[in-house]
């Protein structure tokens, strides 16, 4: 399928914000993209969802500059297409502008759907972008780099290492535990201290640590959540350490990994905040989203707000656009 802009046209008013005409960009390359952006085209058309102009990208890395184009070209409204990786890939440009997000989901996690009660089939998902509501949603930020679920050093980094694409086609949402338990067996302990910066907590130390993870949504790595009552409109960030510790001690945190009831275990830190700086020894990448984009020592803060995106109209998950 040829990497172009095709002209679609106006097709009427949607029962969704009036916006002007969507922009459409898919990355074909995510799990189902290619079959799930002529399903889109479908559906968002039989809704009168009227688009201006479609892209299926088959180079994710042409992703964030095709969104600044149609953004620059006037663009309000953009509906996205691919999984989480996708969406952090591209939200620089969203946060924090007047441009309004619909969200198609199609990677292997979905977690920012998840968070928003996005459905993940293509329907479902056109008809949340015809009539569903705008919320504004709190973005993450690791320095200057926005992102949308949770940024962490040591496991989560060695995890997204070991997850293969042939891992994702291969196990689907399975692929996440199975890189997580190849990344504990070659892991080495590190050494980390946070500070916070508006004094919400005293600084603390930790050494042998398996991970740290700075979380704004409410889930990640698949559907794990980050904390029992964690959001993405809360103005918060919310951060855990895990302790290196006896194998049966992790393996019994791991059976909470789904319901966030692992923050009670013995070994595992938890802090809400607004801001935090992480350091660490060694100095260690952080993988944001499922990308390595930055180093410790990093200032985490929440950009709140930031982010207008459709959703159901039941949903709970952020308040409403007003």
């Amino acid at each position: 399928m040829p990497e172009e802009e095709y002209d679609q046209g106006s097709t009427g008013p949607s029962g969704g914000p009036d916006r002007g005409p969507a922009a459409l960009i898919v990355n074909t390359r995510s799990r189902t993209g290619e079959r799930a952006f002529f399903q889109s085209l479908d559906h968002l058309q039989e809704l009168h969802v009227p688009l201006g102009v479609t892209y299926p990208i088959r180079d994710p890395a042409r992703l964030p500059e095709t969104v600044r184009e149609v953004i620059d070209d006037g663009y309000g409204f953009v509906i996205l297409g691919g999984g989480d990786g996708t969406v952090s890939s591209v939200v620089d440009f969203l946060a924090d502008r007047d441009v309004l997000l619909g969200l198609l989901p199609l990677g292997t996690a979905n977690d920012f759907a998840r968070t928003l009660d996005i459905p993940e089939d293509i329907e479902g998902a056109c008809h949340t972008i015809a009539k569903g509501k705008v919320v504004d949603v709190d973005l993450g930020l690791a320095g200057e780099n926005y992102y949308v679920n949770v940024a962490s050093v040591g496991l989560g980094v060695e995890a997204a290492q070991a997850l293969s694409p042939w891992l994702k086609r291969s196990t689907g949402p399975l692929a996440y535990p199975v890189a997580a338990v190849r990344a504990f067996l070659r892991h080495k302990p590190f050494s980390a201290r946070l500070t916070f910066p508006d004094g919400d907590h005293e600084p603390v130390e930790y050494d042998r640590l398996l991970q740290v993870a700075v979380g704004n949504g409410r889930f990640y790595g698949g559907g794990m959540v980050v904390a029992l009552d964690s959001g993405i409109d809360d103005k918060a960030l919310d951060i855990y350490a895990i302790d290196l510790g006896r194998r049966r001690d992790l393996i019994g945190a791991a059976r909470y990994l789904k319901s966030g009831d692992f923050i009670k275990t013995d070994g595992v830190h938890n802090f809400r905040t607004s801001r935090v700086r992480l350091e660490t020894t060694p100095d260690l990448p952080v993988n944001i989203d499922g990308e390595v984009v930055t180093r410790t020592p990093q200032d985490f803060s929440v950009a709140n707000n930031a982010l207008d995106v459709l959703v159901p109209q039941a949903s709970v998950a952020a308040r409403d656009d007003n």
